[in-house]
């Protein structure tokens, strides 16, 4: 009943950029932060980027400065910039919501691969 769907994701050069997006779906009570997560092989995976419905982001050091995370709704968008090899990894798209009153928990997207080539 709830969905969680990235798009965007692809290979692209260094230095190059991409857009991902996510959009939350179906019926909940609330829907509170929304973020970006990845996980590249043989590492575990990691926080990129978070925003709250009031638009307080949060984002990791490793990409200060060249992501950017935006909100609209029920959709959250990444734009990422610079891209270096180090950032190829799955990107999940993450939702913090309640379908009750009570409930509130994470859904995850299936993931996109970016893949960012030397």
């Amino acid at each position: 009943q709830v969905q969680v769907v990235e798009s965007g994701g692809g290979l692209v050069q260094a230095g190059g950029s991409l857009r991902l997006s996510c959009v939350a779906s179906g019926n909940f009570f609330s829907l509170n932060a929304m973020g970006w997560y990845r996980q590249a092989p043989g590492k575990q995976r990691e926080l990129v980027a978070t925003i709250t419905s009031s638009g307080s982001t949060n984002y990791a050091d490793s990409v200060k400065g060249r992501f950017i995370i935006s909100r609209d709704k029920n959709t959250v968008d990444l734009q990422m910039n610079s891209l270096k090899p180090e950032d190829t990894a799955v990107y999940y798209c993450n939702a913090n919501l309640a379908r009750t009153s009570w409930n509130r928990r994470d859904y995850w997207g299936q993931g996109t691969q970016v893949t960012v080539s030397s």
